[in-house]
């Protein structure tokens, strides 16, 4: 389907546009904020309702993933919705089998060993149309979200799908990858293009079915020092949003805030900060204060508060999120993690997370 097809859709009126504001680099008169990974397995009501089918099922299904990206919002006043879906449907698209293994994660049976094998990989203007229900999750939610917060969109970054097309699932040195960039540097710029040119259109195809932001998880830039990144990551990175901003004009679509979100990418805040994304995600093991120092003023920052501080009491919470708004300021921000939340956090915790944020920004923005 064509994104100006999918594109002709009337959403209910946006009643919190404070996270868009945000994004935009506009005033707000709180500092919003939203988890990564806030559809999730800490919620009870997620496990209820994911028991019966296996993750990719349920990924595949828009009528779960709308009740999923959901559930977090009855229990909390987040600023922002996101999209349940996984980053790794889209090698999927590409004609990859992938299985999510419990207990294990995602597992490739035939992952990508040599050159050759870029072949059986399905041309990329085919895959989006493979991607449908993706497209269909984001309409339904976007209307029963009824204006509430806005959607976001998301995908992963070329280099990190690479990762776990090539290493097969998950691993700790990302070797396998590696080696494909040092003895193979030809075939990884031909498998990020095709990747690359597969997230185009299907970002573009998510903010013509209502995604109203979109988020770039560049999960693994922490397997490649600064070198590596610069040439095989941040091209691919800068291409998408240079390209995702040219087909939603293309489309006749409006412009939506697109956010970088490089885990572990620290050496290359700088260079992400002009990669063409209007908000830069960072981690935990970032300074806030630096950090700004860093970017200045041209870029909006999110995060970073590190997940595990949820174990903490409400208390602690509280403290922290006060000295992260206070580092990071009143403004041309958006709060988060550092990264998504862990199944066995306390459901509790995250709202009192939520809550000392609305809180305290708005003292902060009386002072």
């Amino acid at each position: 389907m064509e994104a100006k097809e999918l594109g002709r859709q009337d959403f209910p009126e946006l009643k919190n546009d404070t996270f868009l504001r945000a994004a935009w680099g506009e005033a707000t008169d709180y500092i919003p904020v939203w988890c990564m990974r806030q559809a999730g397995r800490y919620l009870p009501e997620f496990r209820e309702t994911r028991a019966t089918q296996d993750f990719f099922s349920t990924c595949r299904s828009p009528e779960t993933c709308c009740e999923l990206t959901l559930q977090p919002l009855r229990r909390f006043p987040l600023d922002a919705a996101i999209i349940f879906s996984d980053i790794l449907v889209v090698p999927q698209a590409l004609g990859m089998e992938v299985t999510m293994v419990p207990g294990k994660g995602p597992s490739f049976p035939e992952p990508l060993r040599e050159e050759r094998d870029l072949e059986h990989l399905r041309d990329p203007a085919a895959a989006a149309s493979e991607l449908a229900y993706v497209f269909q999750a984001i309409t339904l939610t976007r209307q029963r979200l009824d204006g509430r917060v806005p959607l976001i969109g998301f995908a992963g970054a070329p280099w990190t799908l690479m990762t776990y097309m090539i290493e097969g699932g998950s691993s700790s040195t990302m070797a396998k990858a590696k080696r494909w960039l040092y003895q193979r540097p030809q075939a990884s710029h031909r498998l990020l293009r095709i990747l690359t040119d597969t997230l185009v259109p299907y970002l573009v195809g998510q903010v013509a079915a209502g995604a109203q932001a979109l988020q770039l998880f560049e999960s693994h830039a922490g397997h490649l020092g600064p070198q590596l990144f610069t040439k095989f990551a941040l091209p691919y990175i800068c291409d998408v949003a240079k390209r995702v901003k040219v087909g939603l004009q293309e489309a006749g679509l409006a412009p939506v805030p697109m956010i970088i979100f490089a885990k572990d990418g620290h050496f290359a805040l700088e260079e992400l900060a002009q990669a063409g994304y209007e908000v830069v995600g960072l981690d935990w093991t970032l300074a806030p204060q630096k950090a700004r120092e860093r970017v200045g003023k041209t870029v909006t920052l999110q995060g970073n508060l590190d997940p595990c501080a949820l174990y903490a009491s409400e208390e602690e919470i509280r403290q922290l999120v006060q000295q992260m708004l206070n580092d990071f300021g009143p403004q041309r921000y958006i709060a988060n993690l550092g990264h998504g939340l862990y199944p066995d956090m306390d459901p509790e915790h995250v709202g009192a997370f939520v809550d000392a944020v609305h809180r305290h920004s708005r003292l902060l923005q009386q002072n």
